[in-house]
C-alpha cells in the first residue's frame, strides 16, 4: 500500500528518527506522537493505516496505549506493531494479548520492520 498513513509513536528522539527513517524510505506518510495521549488524539483525528507502537512511554504505556486503542471503536481496526527494548517472552506474549498485530524488538533490523509493516498494510 504505496503512501500508506503510520503513526510512530516513540519518546526517544533517536529510536524515533531510526523508525521514521526507515518508514520514510518506502515512501509512507508519517506522523509522530511522543507520548500515549497524543497517540491516542492522533490515531482518532488522523485514522493512520497502521501505529508503530514503542512500550515504554511517559504517562500510560503502549500495553495500556494498545489495549485502548483496540477497545476503542474508530481505531480497533488500525493494525498496531509493537517496536520496544521490552523483549521477554512475557512482554511479548502481554502486548499481543492487549491487541497488537506483531512485536517487533529494538534494535530492530529494517527488513523485519519493512516486511511487518507491508504485511499488515
Amino acid at each position: 500500500m504505496p503512501h500508506a498513513k503510520i503513526l510512530v509513536v516513540d519518546d526517544s528522539p533517536t529510536q524515533m528518527k531510526l523508525a521514521t527513517s526507515c518508514l520514510a524510505t518506502q515512501g509512507y506518510q508519517l506522523i509522530t506522537a511522543v507520548d500515549g495521549e497524543e497517540a491516542l488524539r492522533k490515531a482518532s483525528s488522523e485514522q493512520p493505516d497502521l501505529i508503530v507502537l514503542d512500550v515504554i512511554l511517559p504517562g500510560q504505556n503502549g500495553f495500556q496505549i494498545c489495549r485502548t486503542l483496540k477497545t476503542s471503536a474508530d481505531t480497533k481496526n488500525i493494525p498496531v506493531v509493537m517496536l520496544t527494548s521490552k523483549n521477554q517472552d512475557s512482554d511479548k506474549f502481554w502486548g499481543m494479548r492487549q491487541g497488537a498485530d506483531a512485536y517487533l524488538t529494538k534494535p530492530f533490523i529494517e527488513s523485519e520492520l519493512l516486511t511487518t509493516v507491508a504485511r499488515h498494510l
